[in-house]
């Protein structure tokens, strides 16, 4: 079992930028795909960004140029560079990491809000 853990949300201004950190620890052995999911109030959990191992990325189209999703394998950590924040940016960003047998660990949550 992978535990996450996040932080760096917050209230920010449009056009203002944020960092997220997700640190995992526990069952190792079992990182691998690391990616952040945003969930707004009455809309389904939707993919932001993730990451491999080997450091291949995959972005939602609505954030691409905007956002940087990184990992430090040696730290256990992904994090996420959102720049250019929008309105609609606001959710709940959630930490993932999918084990090589396509289970799902989630962290609680960190809230962004976006707004002037």
């Amino acid at each position: 079992q992978v535990q996450l853990v996040e932080s760096g949300g917050g209230l920010v201004q449009p056009g203002g930028s944020l960092r997220l950190s997700c640190a995992a620890s526990g069952s190792i052995f079992s990182i691998n795909v690391m990616g952040w999911y945003r969930q707004a109030p009455g809309k389904q959990r939707e993919l932001v960004a993730a990451i491999t191992r080997d450091g291949i990325i995959n972005y939602a189209d609505s954030v691409k140029g905007r956002f940087t999703i990184s990992r430090d394998n040696a730290k256990n950590t992904v994090y996420l560079q959102m720049n250019s924040l929008k309105p609609e940016d606001t959710a709940v960003y959630y930490c993932n990491n999918r084990n090589t047998f396509g289970y799902d660990s989630w962290g609680r949550g960190t809230q962004v809000t976006v707004s002037s």
